[in-house]
């Protein structure tokens, strides 16, 4: 059914385009009654009533039945099916894997948080990549026919038109996208993680309403993503947001993109990682000591935001001065875009006021006040579901865009 549908709609006939407007538009109102919709796409009442009945009938559509009203007969209110469709994120992290499948109306059906896997840059980390894809699918046997398309969410310079990454599993001349969609059997969509998490929070996270947002993600690394008036901005190649490379810092740190001195050496979680390691090692005091000093086990960046909140004192240190040194360089992005709301995302968002308040306090301090006065710093409602659910609905929302 759906691969019938996708076909139709690609087929640019005026019928099948009106057909995209309606569903366009019921996933982001959810529901309309055909009046309302008739006055939105500006077709007259019959022409919609004519396409709604026949997405009904084919099921992509459903009439939820009478909407109340104080006056007048009252009009049936339609929405999509969630049956109808389905899509799936997958967000890959440093160490671990988030997937998930959505429905066609946009509710999570089910998901797999924190599965166990630190790809590495190769073939064989492209091929564990496509057997955790496929497991995930067999678990859903009975609606895989009726997946629309796969999201995978990648770190760093990543070509979401053209389904190119250039910071991971860049072996072939083929696109990334189309060397994924062989091997699973279903189409892929590839994107950069942060703008992902970005589009997961503006549609069903911490924005409410907001047109013009930042969007930070600190995890173990550190990236931004921009929303502009409501729509995400990618730049020219797809490459924007590249925040913590920044070039800030007279240090000998070599980053993860070869460089020294990049803002993500001294604000991220591998640099809390790193600092928290070293003054353990040089004789401070944590709960996480004994792991720290151990030779067999290493700590991971999740023990490190529960030992924040649960009050290690070297790590709340650690975690607030982080906090001032991104408030300090995101005052410069605040003074730059004069956003209504700046979102804080990734693992180090966890510890929560312990990042929020020095972000906060540094932000007033090196921004201008006529611009950071009317910008909002929140934290991420999704938290660490942010980018799974942002790639499906990349995934979903990407087919029928206009």
């Amino acid at each position: 059914m759906v691969h019938k549908l996708i076909e139709e709609l690609g087929s640019g006939t005026k019928g099948m385009m009106t057909h995209k407007r309606i569903i366009s538009y019921l996933m982001h109102n959810h529901f309309s009654t055909i009046p309302d919709l008739a006055k939105e796409i500006d077709l007259s009442v019959p022409t919609v009533t004519k396409f709604v009945m026949e997405m009904v009938e084919s099921g992509y559509i459903v009439n939820y039945g009478k909407q109340e009203t104080s006056e007048g007969r009252p009009p049936n209110v339609y929405g999509l099916n969630p049956d109808a469709a389905y899509t799936v994120g997958v967000d890959i992290k440093t160490f671990c894997l988030n997937i998930g499948l959505m429905n066609f109306t946009g509710d999570m059906v089910d998901c797999q948080i924190g599965v166990d896997c630190q790809l590495e840059n190769n073939q064989n980390g492209l091929e564990t990549l496509v057997r955790h894809i496929t497991d995930f699918l067999d678990r859903h046997n009975s609606v895989r026919d009726k997946i629309l398309q796969i999201g995978v969410n990648i770190s760093g310079r990543v070509n979401p038109e053209q389904g190119y990454s250039y910071s991971m599993f860049n072996f072939e001349e083929r696109p990334l996208c189309e060397v994924l969609s062989d091997r699973i059997g279903i189409p892929v969509r590839i994107d950069n993680d942060t703008r992902a998490m970005a589009y997961g929070e503006l549609l069903k996270g911490a924005v409410q309403g907001e047109k013009n947002i930042v969007f930070i993600n600190i995890s173990w690394g550190l990236g931004a993503a921009f929303i502009i008036d409501g729509k995400m901005y990618e730049g020219r190649s797809g490459f924007s947001g590249e925040f913590g490379h920044f070039s800030v810092f007279d240090n000998e740190i070599i980053c993860r993109c070869g460089k020294k001195g990049c803002l993500e050496t001294e604000v991220s979680g591998q640099a809390l990682h790193r600092l928290l390691c070293e003054k353990v090692r040089d004789g401070q005091n944590s709960i996480l000591a004994q792991k720290i000093l151990s030779a067999t086990d290493e700590v991971t960046l999740e023990e490190i935001v529960e030992a924040t909140n649960k009050e290690d004192m070297l790590c709340i240190e650690l975690v607030e001065e982080i906090g001032r040194k991104l408030g300090r360089y995101l005052a410069g992005l605040i003074n730059l875009f004069n956003p209504e709301l700046v979102v804080i995302g990734g693992s180090l968002a966890q510890t929560e006021d312990y990042i929020l308040q020095p972000v906060k306090t540094a932000v007033r301090k090196y921004s201008l006040n006529l611009v950071n006065r009317d910008s909002a710093i929140i934290l991420s409602k999704l938290q660490n579901k942010a980018g799974m659910v942002g790639a499906c609905l990349l995934a979903r929302n990407d087919l029928f865009e206009l």
